[in-house]
């Protein structure tokens, strides 16, 4: 698994997506419950940012419909969504906050 630096994690605020780009894939980047969470940005019900959304119980809503995403599985808690979103592993070195979008073979 291949591990890039996303960001700062000094430069997340707590339950305030940030999207950020990683080897051409778009993540929005998670602080909330003490740990940092990725997850792919795109809701799988009408392809808009979730960055944009609201976190609140470990989870992202988007803000064009309301579908919920769960930030440790990616399935969605509700409709309309019905198709989870991906999810990223993340890994905290110092104030480096590294996430892996590679696909183990």
């Amino acid at each position: 698994m291949s591990y890039v630096r996303a960001a700062a994690l000094s430069e997340l605020e707590e339950d305030t997506p940030r999207r950020v780009e990683i080897d051409g894939t778009p993540v929005s980047l998670v602080r909330t419950e003490g740990e940092v969470f990725a997850i792919n940005d795109i809701c799988s019900h009408a392809n808009v940012s979730l960055s944009e959304g609201e976190v609140e119980d470990c989870s992202i809503e988007c803000w064009l419909h309301g579908s919920s995403f769960d930030l440790r599985t990616g399935k969605p808690n509700g409709l309309p969504a019905t198709r989870p979103v991906p999810v990223y592993p993340v890994k905290i070195e110092g104030d480096d906050v590294l996430v892996s979008v590679t696909q183990e073979s």
